[in-house]
């Protein structure tokens, strides 16, 4: 027995097994080396994704104005007729005062493209909002044409041929005479969330997009939420275990699986074609995210409830509980963070698919919010896709400034996810 022990012990004191242990030590390292060069390479592709976004987009959240003292003139606007009055000429004759002199007829026109096509659309907004300005002198903030602030904002640069930039040699002149007297300023573009779309650049908002998209989770998260807690209770704590309940799992895994595009035509065929509910409207768009979105949070439930002790249904048990009052007053509360976890997650993905409301048309051109389920309206990711495909220069800027609003929303529901489960999940 002695020389068995010295045996043994001489076997883990020997050069092989010291060499074995140097191998698997080596191994452990390179496997961590490996793990951390993996978690620095996605840290530093987010960065460089959020730095291009940032470097891109960052110049859409300021504005060049101009401010104009506009006389609204009953000549021009009468009372009785608000909506149609000459508002574009009351706007140019107060820009042009901006720069009293003598100038030609090409020279002026020069001059007054610099001011933002849209400028006379804001004075009868303001107009139609309070009539009572008829006859008076008001302050308009006016944004400047989509050149002008292009090359404000150093996009477009001073020192190249004339040919090869959109703003003229005769409008940088103009321009640095404005901004002599102070007249130029580049404040926070409020109107990037408060307006809607705009075929001008300078005042193409994100207002539209943004109360489309909360219909359309709102009615996802309504259809969603409801029938897929229902469905996975019942899956996991009523059905009985046969092939059906088996058959009825693996089709819901596949269907989380399913490509979301798919969804898009399945809402095309039914919901548009079917039953005829009108395009473009965040009633369709939700209930083609909740069919996407059922999936997830079925699983997710089903997930959660299981992760629940069986030691507490068998003490509801115990005490004479029925089993519809052990999953609704003790397992389903337990459950609860997990499954409002699987939920957020859910939305936050539905919040951010692009193609099946592609599908169902909710890539109109749409000037206005929407009021109402059935008004067409854009979503986030669509209007995304409309700015990209634009020609001009400012909504490239404004596209990056859109994925940056849409990425914090979707950072914002995974934090309150996150949120959620460690201040509600109990460990048992």
């Amino acid at each position: 027995m002695a020389s068995t022990a010295v045996s043994d012990t001489h076997d883990w004191l020997s050069e092989d097994a010291r060499r074995r242990v140097r191998r698997r030590h080596a191994a452990d390292l390179r496997m961590r080396l490996y793990g951390l060069a993996a978690i620095g390479l996605a840290v530093g592709l987010l960065a460089v994704l959020l730095g291009s976004l940032v470097i891109s987009g960052h110049s859409a959240f300021v504005q060049t104005k101009v401010p104009l003292q506009v006389f609204i003139d009953p000549a021009q606007v009468k009372p009785d007729n608000v909506g149609s009055g000459n508002y574009r000429k009351l706007v140019r004759d107060a820009f042009r005062d901006l720069l009293p002199g003598e100038m030609g007829r090409t020279e002026e026109r020069s001059y007054l493209d610099m001011l933002s096509s849209g400028a006379p659309f804001l004075l009868r907004d303001r107009v139609l909002a309070d009539p009572s300005l008829i006859g008076q002198t008001v302050t308009v903030n006016a944004p400047l044409a989509d050149p002008i602030d292009q090359f404000h904002k150093g996009v477009t640069p001073r020192d190249v041929p004339e040919d090869q930039r959109r703003v003229s040699d005769l409008q940088i002149g103009y321009y640095d005479q404005l901004m002599e007297r102070g007249l130029i300023s580049a404040p926070f573009n409020w109107a990037l969330f408060t307006a809607a779309d705009s075929r001008f650049p300078e005042l193409a908002g994100l207002a539209g997009a943004l109360v489309g998209s909360f219909y359309a989770l709102l009615v996802c998260f309504l259809i969603s939420f409801p029938v897929g807690i229902a469905a996975a209770i019942y899956l996991e704590e009523f059905a009985r275990k046969n092939r059906i309940s088996d058959l009825i799992e693996v089709n819901i895994n596949n269907l989380a699986a399913v490509p979301s595009v798919v969804f898009g035509l399945l809402g095309l065929a039914v919901f548009l074609g079917f039953f005829g509910l009108p395009r473009s409207a965040p009633l369709v768009g939700g209930m083609v995210l909740s069919l996407m979105t059922l999936p997830t949070i079925i699983i997710a439930t089903r997930a959660a409830l299981k992760a629940v002790p069986p030691s507490i249904r068998e003490a509801a048990f115990g005490i004479g509980a029925s089993r519809h009052q052990v999953v609704t007053h003790h397992v389903l509360p337990l459950a609860m963070p997990g499954i409002l976890t699987g939920t957020i997650i859910g939305l936050a993905q539905a919040l951010g698919e692009t193609a099946p409301l592609l599908l169902i048309g909710m890539n109109a051109f749409i000037t206005s919010e929407p009021g109402g389920l059935t008004d067409p309206a854009t979503a986030l990711p669509t209007q995304i896709f409309i700015w990209a495909d634009s020609p001009e220069r400012g909504f490239v800027a404004r596209t990056s400034a859109a994925i940056l609003v849409l990425i914090g929303f979707l950072v914002v529901m995974n934090a309150i996810a996150i949120f959620l489960r460690q201040r509600l999940e109990r460990k048992w």
